[in-house]
């Protein structure tokens, strides 16, 4: 999806990881940002992995295009550089929800790639996933039908993710 006519028909959007600051400015280019904002406003699902974590954010705080719909402050590059790049196990029980028995209460992998983190959520973001070794630090959320993770589910051959995500979206 690169143009905001190819919004109409889809019934949920993943916004993936990449360079969020050039991902934002080609987002403005193309007249996505109002239009992804305008959906995301009226309860359309929007998933926003790593980068798309970050357009999602309503504060960041330095300025770059953000569409800006979810009550949450990000902080870019929280853990350094790309080679500090880091894998862990987060407990995420509401992914419970959506496993089949030998997934119930298993972690999920989580793939941090210059990864950003979740300083501050407002009150009514729910979050999903912290990191105790970090300081408790948020690293999933969801506000109504949007969904935030700071890292990428799409990496891995779990599922949950995904599953949650489309339960999210009605499906």
């Amino acid at each position: 999806m690169r143009r905001a006519a190819e919004l109409e028909g889809l019934d949920a959007l993943i916004i993936p990881g990449g360079e969020s600051t050039t991902v934002g400015k080609l987002a403005v280019a193309y007249g996505l940002v109002d239009a992804i904002r305008g959906l995301a406003e009226t309860g359309f699902p929007v998933w926003g992995t790593c980068a798309g974590m970050i357009l999602l954010a309503k504060d960041v705080g330095v300025g770059q295009p953000l569409i800006g719909v979810m009550d949450i402050v990000v902080r870019r590059n929280a853990f350094g550089r790309q080679t500090e790049s880091f894998e862990v196990d987060l407990n995420i029980p509401v992914l419970d929800g959506v496993a089949s028995g030998p997934e119930r209460g298993k972690p999920f992998r989580g793939i941090f790639i210059r990864a950003p983190l979740i300083d501050r959520v407002g009150s009514s973001v729910e979050t999903l996933a912290v990191l105790p070794e970090h300081g408790g630090a948020f690293v999933a959320a969801r506000q109504g039908r949007l969904l935030a993770t700071a890292f990428h589910p799409e990496l891995t051959d779990d599922s949950r993710f995904h599953r949650y995500f489309l339960s999210m979206a009605g499906h």
